[in-house]
């Protein structure tokens, strides 16, 4: 009997092995939801870890941090969470402020390199220096993971960029037809606001809004969309969407969409300024700028990142690659949309406001698109960061 015991006992604890090796501490990049592990669970993650890669300076790990820019909201929220991770697990976590801009990206590796952090999580828009930036790192073998712009060499973690684009253009195309009727629609401009400088995958996101939109509005001239250049900043958008403004014909519905809240609101400044303002509507990506979604009538609705819970996935990323666990090629952000219906589920100082839309996710045609997106020539090299459906 005492033998039986001890068989299952061993049995038992070869099970609990295994299950441990397969989820890290309850951290399993394919099937996590997003919520923030135990402080437990992450210090059980770092000592597992420096068993396996022991610290640089010998005592604890240093992680650094290179936002996209700290004064940003999206990139406020981004460094909190990933603080905040940081902090329960007992890691140092060095920030630096990329700057929107690639020399920067460059200078901020090269003092991460001089500080010999043990990982690196970089948030950098330019794509042309991608590699120059992870060419630092590969020097003493340093691993990465790329926010939401992939790098070379890097993992890869952040939004889902075709189907947060699909989720906001069909969502516009819907809230549209509602406020002008669908005929009157057609008769409308499309303004969509881009990121050209960071390459393939912000234009994922801003063809998946085209695509979602024209999904649903059939027949929408192709001549009545119109794609300005953000980058990236609010007071660009404003002023290159004050400069298309007078291409577009008194009375017609205005419509916009764009990269992220920041250039959204941009766009939607421009046309107040007009005095244009009754005859737009607009969805933003990222659901960051929560208080112009509770308050702006304008800005109906935004396709949800989440920033502030970005570090509940970086963090134990980091950690599980420290602690020579498998990383995914790429993990993605789960999206939904946010409204004045159901803002206070996801910011619970705002009240919801209104019914319920009645949007529904148009699966079959993002089915479609995704399938065709597949085959484009200007995604090669970028398969790994596509969803599988």
């Amino acid at each position: 009997m005492k033998i039986h015991a001890r068989l299952l006992v061993a049995a038992a604890c070869l099970a609990a092995s295994a299950a441990h090796a397969d989820d890290f501490h309850g951290f399993d990049p394919a099937k996590f939801d997003g919520n923030m592990l135990s402080a437990e669970a992450l210090k059980a993650m770092a000592a597992d870890a420096s068993k396996v890669t022991p610290p640089k300076n010998g005592s604890k790990y240093s992680i650094g941090f290179a936002n996209l820019q700290r004064d940003i909201a999206f990139g406020v929220l981004v460094e909190k969470g990933i603080q905040a991770n940081a902090d329960a697990a007992g890691v140092e976590l060095v920030v630096a402020d990329n700057r929107l801009d690639g020399p920067t990206a460059l200078a901020n590796a090269k003092s991460f390199a001089e500080r010999k952090v043990d990982y690196v999580i970089e948030f950098q828009t330019d794509a042309n220096f991608g590699q120059t930036v992870m060419d630092v790192f590969k020097q003493d073998g340093t691993k990465v993971t790329a926010i939401d712009i992939p790098m070379p060499g890097a993992s890869f973690f952040g939004v889902n960029n075709p189907k947060s684009g699909f989720m906001g253009g069909s969502y516009l195309a819907t809230a549209a037809a509602k406020q002008f009727g669908a005929d009157t629609v057609k008769s409308g401009y499309l303004v969509i606001g881009a990121l050209p400088q960071s390459g393939v995958i912000p234009r994922m996101r801003t063809e998946g809004q085209r695509a979602g939109f024209l999904a649903l509005t059939k027949d929408f001239p192709a001549d009545h969309i119109i794609e300005i250049d953000t980058k990236n900043t609010l007071q660009e958008s404003y002023t290159q969407m004050n400069n298309v403004l007078g291409r577009i014909p008194p009375g017609a519905p205005i419509l916009i969409i764009a990269i992220n809240d920041q250039a959204t609101m941009g766009m939607l400044q421009a046309v107040r300024a007009a005095g244009r303002v009754d005859q737009a509507i607009a969805v933003g990506n990222g659901a960051d700028e929560a208080e112009a979604l509770a308050t702006d009538p304008k800005l109906v609705a935004a396709t949800g990142s989440f920033p502030g819970s970005y570090g509940n996935y970086l963090i134990p990323i980091a950690l599980s690659a420290l602690a020579g666990k498998a990383v995914p090629e790429a993990t993605f952000v789960t999206h939904q949309m946010v409204t004045k219906a159901n803002i206070c589920k996801f910011y619970k100082e705002f009240a919801c406001a209104g019914e319920a839309d009645g949007y529904t996710f148009p699966e079959a045609e993002f089915a479609s698109y995704l399938s065709g997106l597949k085959k484009e020539d200007w995604l090669k090299g970028y398969e790994a960061i596509l969803p599988k459906q």
